[in-house]
């Protein structure tokens, strides 16, 4: 009996470590998204030409072929010195078609644009594997927008209409309704602010929010946000913040039912003494598993940004909590 308790507390212990760490095998990665085809699983994020890796266990990754092998002709005419440095992409699949949205930006400034990118599999070695780009589907001017062309995330509502969230930093998150085609931004145009913070020192005088990703889980349509500096290293405060609300435009409110549009979020994740910082996360159901993907600064490796994958649950209240 004495044995046979030992190697219970031992299965026990086993199960709570791996159940708290992550599924992902040490790879560096920013802004990470995920997306199954068939029994694969493919990653893209931020990176030269949009990096690409693929698993069959969202452990162990291996590296694929760049989405843009050369910069997008157009990228020119907004940002001509990037060097093919493509931001914080998301990735969905919609009539029979991949559509990765991604952006490219002048560091610092909101000279930006929001492009567009399909396929019709996302398997290199199929003879019909093809990235088509479409060009631009949103773009910011200084002097003109508040706002800032970056960090897409599209979503479709109840009535399956698309809806482009974005922005970080400037005046915060924005909503654009889009065209069925979802290549181009619905006319007459409908536009909603639906994230915000006030303007913090940290941040330049700046709202210190970005990377939207809108989760549709137990009837609300979940908001997540993040929050403060990545890109850091040691010094990243970066934190992710949820709110939710019942209409995909908001208004979106976190546990307290503070308004997100003006400065509410309940903080889901933070720093700790495995992460300097964490965030610009994504949410999926995998096989009826729900997951947070997101980087995060390793505390081990001096700040070094790599993935995490874990399990997202959710409280009574319906409330997602890691």
């Amino acid at each position: 009996m004495k044995l046979y308790s030992k190697i219970k507390s031992l299965f026990f212990f086993l199960t709570v470590l791996i159940g708290s760490s992550s599924l992902a095998q040490n790879i560096s990665v920013h802004d990470p998204v995920l997306i199954k085809e068939k029994d694969t699983y493919y990653l893209f994020c931020t990176g030269k030409g949009i990096k690409c890796f693929s698993s069959v266990d969202l452990k162990n990754w291996k590296v694929e072929p760049a989405v843009f092998p050369e910069k997008p002709i157009w990228t020119d005419k907004v940002v001509s010195d990037f060097g093919n440095h493509i931001w914080a992409p998301d990735i969905l699949y919609h009539n029979n078609k991949y559509y990765l949205y991604y952006s490219i930006s002048a560091f610092g400034k909101n000279t930006s644009a929001i492009g567009v990118v399909t396929n019709v599999t996302l398997n290199a070695n199929d003879p019909n594997y093809k990235w088509i780009d479409h060009g631009i589907v949103v773009q910011s001017y200084p002097n003109r927008d508040e706002w800032n062309a970056i960090d897409p995330n599209l979503t479709f509502d109840e009535n399956n209409v698309p809806w482009l969230s974005f922005g970080s930093f400037w005046d915060g998150i924005k909503m654009v309704k889009l065209n069925p085609d979802l290549l181009s931004i619905a006319q007459p145009e409908e536009w909603y602010a639906i994230a915000k913070r006030k303007n913090t020192p940290l941040s330049g005088g700046s709202s210190a929010i970005e990377a939207p990703f809108i989760f549709k889980k137990n009837g609300f349509y979940y908001l997540f946000t993040s929050w403060d500096l990545c890109c850091k290293g040691k010094d990243s405060t970066y934190k992710i913040a949820v709110g939710r609300s019942k209409s995909v435009s908001g208004p979106y409110v976190d546990k307290e039912g503070n308004l997100l549009s003006q400065g509410g979020g309940t903080i889901l994740l933070k720093g700790d003494e495995n992460y300097f910082g964490v965030g610009h996360n994504s949410a999926y159901t995998f096989d009826g598993v729900d997951y947070l993907v997101y980087h995060g600064y390793d505390a081990k490796q001096n700040g070094k940004s790599v993935l995490v994958i874990k399990e997202l649950k959710w409280d009574s209240d319906f409330w997602p909590y890691l």
